[in-house]
């Protein structure tokens, strides 16, 4: 998910897309380059950046929607088979890497299908019952990052680097939040911003940590994280936010206690990752006139930003 919402008009929840992707173009590709995964294709989702297709009963197409995210797809081909390593949680490490070609000119994946439900379709106080597993999985992940790590020049960084747009985005909320509101979310991102900088090694990141970027058992349970869209190296923080993004209170509790038990961490590092989660979840609320998914998912976040810290 990035944080750009000037491109697409104000009731659309998701930015609009470059190419239109459908059905039939990811049956086409798939037939022409793996003929031996044919099987019948339909649409799952149009997200952010990307769509997904189901493939037969065992696969899934996971297409970019934008030429902004073309090169995203490449990161993940790159970067998923070593992640897998890392982690117990089943990652969308691609089956096969479709590649450009006249009918669509980016890189695309065949990946593994995973049955379950996105985190963003549940309230908060459900995504509670997983707080632990993510604070497991990301705890596992978040180790120094090898040569292969994407660069990402908004995830990951100093804080500071990313002042103006977040304030700027903030101060587009006025009319939509109380004034009270959003100069509480200020001063948690400015409080974040004159924290100290991770001065560690750069560590693997996710990159994208909300609840849509996860998929859920019917037991309560993480059946898997996906969209690795956003990997990279850097401040741990950044995934940390998904502490407000996703939980209450209660389940932000389990989360930082179970993380700080696997991993080193220290005041700042939980005061840079909440900044963090006012930068991601104004990007997400900001992305309608707030009455779609993703801006429910943003309001979620900003909300449990404003009840206090982990």
């Amino acid at each position: 998910m990035a944080s750009r919402c000037d491109s697409y008009g104000e009731t659309v929840d998701i930015p609009h897309a470059d190419i239109e992707v459908d059905a039939e173009l990811a049956a086409r590709l798939v037939a022409a380059q793996f003929p031996e995964l044919s099987g019948e294709v339909s649409p799952l989702a149009q997200g952010w950046d990307n769509a997904l297709f189901r493939l037969g009963p065992r696969l899934a197409i996971r297409m970019p929607r934008r030429e902004i995210a073309a090169k995203l797809i490449e990161h993940e081909q790159r970067c998923l088979p070593l992640l897998q390593w890392l982690v117990e949680l089943p990652l969308p490490v691609p089956v096969a890497e479709g590649r450009p070609g006249p009918d669509f000119p980016w890189a695309w994946s065949v990946i593994p299908w995973v049955a379950g439900e996105p985190g963003a379709h549940l309230a908060p106080a459900a995504r509670d019952r997983y707080a632990v597993q993510l604070a497991e999985f990301l705890a596992a992940l978040h180790v120094p990052a090898s040569a292969e790590a994407p660069v990402n020049p908004v995830r990951g960084v100093p804080l500071a680097s990313r002042t103006s747009a977040v304030l700027a985005r903030l101060a587009g909320l006025c009319g939509r939040m109380p004034g009270d509101e959003l100069d509480a979310l200020t001063a948690v991102w400015d409080a974040g911003a004159a924290a100290p900088v991770w001065a560690g090694a750069p560590l693997w990141l996710h990159g994208d940590p909300h609840p849509g970027n996860v998929v859920v058992a019917p037991d309560g349970r993480l059946a898997t994280v996906v969209d690795f869209g956003d990997v990279t190296a850097g401040d741990p923080a950044t995934d940390l936010a998904a502490a407000w993004l996703h939980f209450t209170p209660a389940g932000r509790a389990a989360f930082t206690a179970r993380y700080a038990e696997l991993h080193p961490t220290s005041p700042a590092l939980w005061v840079r990752a909440r900044a963090w989660a006012v930068s991601m979840a104004s990007a997400a609320f900001a992305a309608s006139d707030g009455s779609g998914p993703m801006a429910q998912m943003g309001r979620d976040g900003l909300e449990q930003v404003l009840t206090g810290g982990n």
